[in-house]
């Protein structure tokens, strides 16, 4: 199974220091970061595909349940508080489960092996037979995502570059764009997302898709790493 990416938003250093220690025991979780506010997460959403956010509730700036109100496109949450009366409003914001502190490993464990069967499942449901409908040159494409090579931004337009050696130029953004492929497209630039299907070999900070390099860029290169299991 591949990795479930996480982050941790808790405004207490015990606190995030302890679920850090609890992902660094399971192997199937890689943390992405740890975080004082929800706020100073957003970068991080935005740039990275994340899975799992262990989110806490009472911070200075936001609470975790505002936030899950204001934010759209957000992945499956556990919350981690030491008030147990948000339990219904948790309920009714659809998160994964609800850790009251303090609690144990064994509890953690639970809650990660639920999320799990959510994200796995998620997983398959966006395989990579999906069709991407482009509208594009004044007419509307379907776009099978398996013929898809890579993505390229450029500028207020996208490219997507296809099997067939065909090009197609679409008014998008890369963000909205990533939130709606399937797992197998991984952002591994500002510019570039890749079809890891189609990846030829990894080499120094590129990715070789075919006859293409495509550059790793600075901020994506351990993920990218992590994902296909080099060495950094």
């Amino acid at each position: 199974m591949r990795q479930i990416s996480c982050a941790i938003v808790d405004d207490e250093q015990p606190a995030r220091d302890l679920l850090e220690n609890f992902v660094a025991k399971v192997p199937s979780m890689r943390l992405l970061g740890k975080f004082k506010s929800p706020m100073s997460m957003l970068d991080l959403i935005h740039e990275q595909r994340i899975d799992l956010i262990f989110l806490d509730i009472q911070m200075p700036d936001i609470k975790g349940t505002d936030f899950l109100r204001t934010v759209k496109r957000v992945p499956p949450v556990i919350f981690t508080t030491a008030y147990a009366d948000y339990a219904l409003e948790g309920f009714n914001l659809d998160v994964v489960d609800y850790l009251v502190k303090p609690f144990s490993f064994e509890r953690y464990l639970q809650a990660v092996n639920k999320a799990s069967t959510i994200i796995s499942s998620s997983r398959q449901t966006t395989s990579c037979d999906q069709i991407l409908n482009v509208q594009a040159d004044h007419r509307l494409y379907r776009l099978a995502t398996a013929d898809i090579l890579y993505i390229e931004s450029m500028r207020e337009y996208v490219a997507y570059h296809m099997v067939d050696g065909s090009r197609l130029m679409a008014l998008q953004s890369m963000k909205g764009l990533e939130d709606t492929l399937p797992n197998d497209f991984i952002r591994v630039h500002r510019s570039f997302i890749i079809n890891a299907s189609h990846m030829s070999y990894l080499e120094g900070n590129s990715i070789v898709i075919r006859s293409k390099r495509i550059p790793i860029g600075a901020s994506y290169r351990e993920m990218v790493m992590t994902q296909f299991g080099a060495k950094t």
